[in-house]
C-alpha cells in the first residue's frame, strides 16, 4: 500500500495541519535550509510504497511464474517511475504540489472530485487489507504465545470477534483524534518490520522442504512429505490462469505512492526535478528489490500452495517458530498503528467532497470517522480473501492513480506537442492503465461468479 501510500505525508503534515478542510495531502514548500535530506526523502518514499502488498506478491508469482512475475514487476515499477516523472514535470510547470489540485487544474471540479473519490476508495481498500491481516493473523499470534495444550474453540480464536474488539478499543480512539502526528514515529519501525519480514522469508526457505497439497503427517523431527510430487515442488517459469488476473492489480496496489510524491518533492533540500527523480528511482528500485526477494523466496518455499496472504502459509509448518512469531507480532503492531494514519486522508477526502471548505465540526468529524470505519470493518469481516481487496482496488483506483490520471493530467496541462516523447508516453500510460484495469477487473468478477 503500498497500502498505504498517503501515510508518510500525513506523518509530516498532521502535527502542523489539523483542519479537516485543508487540501488533501498538500505540501507546504519549506525553505531549503530546513529541507529534508536526499536520504530521508528516499526513506520517506519507500515508507509510502511499502505496505500490505508485500504479503500478496508471492501469490502473484505463483499465479504468473517466476519469469512472468519478473516481467510484470519490472513493467509496473518502470511505469510507476515514469508516471511520477510526468507528475514532477507538471509540478514544475504549474507550481501545484497536491494530487487532487492537479486533477482540478486538468479537469476542473470534476477532476478534483474524481481524484478525491479515488484516494478515498484506495485508502478504504488499504485499511481493509490491513484489518484483514489483523483478522487472519491475530488468532494465530495469540495461539503461538499460549501453551500447546490450550483448549480449542476459545473466543480469542475467532478472528472476526478480535477484529471488532481491536477496532473499537484501539483503532477508533486513535482515528477520532484531530491530530495523530505522534503516530508518525512508527514509520521507521514499520519499514524495519517489512525488512525483517523479507529476511525471515529468505531464512525459512530452508526450514520447509516442500509444502503438502493435503496434509502433514508429522510436525515433530523431520518433515514427512506425503501427497506431493517433484513437479509440485518445482518452480514454474510461466503460468497463465484466471488467478494471473490478480498479479498486476496487486503490483499496482504495492507500488502506489503518487499522492505522497509531490509533498515529498516540496520538502526536499535543494529541490529540483532531476534530484527528486533520483529519489524516486532509488526508492522504487530498493522497494522492487525487497518485494522481489520476499516474493521469490516465499514462492520457492510453498510453490503452488502459497496463500494469498503469505504469513498464513507458515502456520501449518512452523506454528511455534520464534522468528515467525516475532515477524507476525511486528507486522500486526505495524498494521494496528498504520490504520489510523491511513484513515486520516480518507476522512479528509470524504469531508472535502461533501462539505467543501466548511469550518471544522466535531459532529462531522465523528460521523465521517464512524462511517468510514464501519465500511472498512464490514469489508474486512466479510471479504473471504485478501487477494479480492488487492484485485478490486488494484484494478480500479490503483490503476487510475498510478497510470491513468498522471497520463491524462499531463496531456491536458502540458504545453508539449502531442507528438513529443512524453506526450506519447502519457497517452500509452493511459491506454495501458485502462486496458489492464478493465481486463483484470472483468476476469476477477467472472472468477467470482463461477466460484459462487
Amino acid at each position: 500500500m503500498s497500502i498505504n501510500n498517503d501515510v508518510d505525508v500525513v506523518r509530516e503534515r498532521t502535527a502542523q495541519d489539523t483542519e479537516e478542510t485543508a487540501p488533501l495531502l498538500q505540501g507546504a514548500v519549506l525553505s531549503r535550509a530546513k529541507g529534508a535530506s536526499f536520504a530521508s526523502s528516499v526513506f520517506n518514499l519507500m515508507n509510502a510504497i511499502m505496505g500490505s502488498g508485500i504479503l500478496g506478491l508471492a501469490y502473484a508469482m505463483a499465479s504468473t511464474g517466476i519469469v512472468g512475475f519478473c516481467i510484470l514487476l519490472v513493467l509496473v515499477s518502470s511505469l510507476a517511475a515514469y508516471s511520477i516523472h510526468l507528475l514532477l514535470k507538471l509540478c514544475d510547470q504549474t507550481g501545484i504540489n497536491s494530487y487532487e489540485d492537479l486533477g482540478g487544474k486538468a479537469l476542473q471540479k470534476p477532476g478534483k472530485v474524481l481524484v478525491g473519490i479515488a484516494i478515498l476508495i484506495q485508502n478504504i481498500g488499504a485499511m481493509s487489507s490491513y484489518l484483514f491481516i489483523l483478522k487472519s493473523e491475530l488468532p494465530a499470534a495469540i495461539n503461538s504465545l499460549l501453551s500447546a495444550d490450550s483448549p480449542g474453540n476459545a473466543w480469542y480464536e475467532d478472528g472476526r470477534l478480535l477484529l471488532i474488539i481491536i477496532t473499537l478499543c484501539v483503532v477508533l480512539p486513535l482515528s477520532l483524534l484531530p491530530k495523530i502526528g505522534f503516530l508518525g514515529y512508527t514509520s521507521s519501525l514499520a519499514f524495519l518490520f517489512m525488512l525483517y519480514f523479507a529476511v525471515v522469508v529468505v531464512v525459512k526457505k530452508w526450514s520447509i522442504p516442500c509444502p503438502l497439497p493435503h496434509n502433514i503427517t508429522s510436525l515433530s523431527g523431520a518433515f514427512k512429505i506425503s501427497n506431493s510430487s517433484d513437479s509440485e515442488c518445482s518452480p514454474k517459469l510461466f503460468v497463465i490462469s484466471s488467478k494471473s488476473a490478480y498479479a498486476i492489480p496487486t503490483m499496482a496496489f504495492s507500488f502506489l505512492c503518487h499522492t505522497a510524491v509531490l509533498p515529498i518533492y516540496c520538502e526536499l533540500d535543494r529541490p529540483t526535478k532531476a534530484r527528486m527523480q533520483k529519489v524516486t528511482n532509488i526508492g522504487i528500485s530498493l522497494s522492487f528489490l525487497l518485494y522481489f526477494i520476499s516474493a521469490l523466496f516465499g514462492y520457492l518455499t510453498f510453490y503452488a500452495h502459497v496463500e494469498s496472504e503469505l504469513l498464513l502459509s507458515y502456520d501449518a509448518y512452523l506454528p511455534r517458530d520464534t522468528m515467525v512469531i516475532a515477524v507476525r507480532l511486528a507486522i500486526l503492531l505495524s498494521v494496528l498503528l498504520t490504520v489510523p494514519l491511513i484513515h486520516f486522508p480518507a476522512r479528509k477526502a470524504a469531508i472535502l467532497m461533501l462539505f467543501g471548505g466548511r469550518a471544522f465540526s466535531w459532529l462531522i468529524h465523528i460521523a465521517a470517522t464512524l462511517t468510514i470505519l464501519c465500511v472498512v470493518l464490514i469489508l474486512a469481516i466479510f471479504v473471504p480473501d485478501i487477494r479480492n481487496v488487492f484485485g478490486v482496488v488494484g484494478s480500479t483506483t490503483s490503476s487510475c492513480l498510478l497510470f491513468v490520471f498522471p497520463g491524462i493530467f499531463y496531456l491536458k496541462i502540458s504545453r508539449q506537442p502531442l507528438r513529443s516523447f512524453d506526450s506519447v508516453g502519457a497517452a500509452l500510460l493511459v491506454v495501458f492503465g485502462v486496458i489492464m484495469g478493465v481486463i483484470s477487473f472483468c476476469v476477477i468478477v467472472i472468477t467470482w461468479a463461477k466460484s459462487s
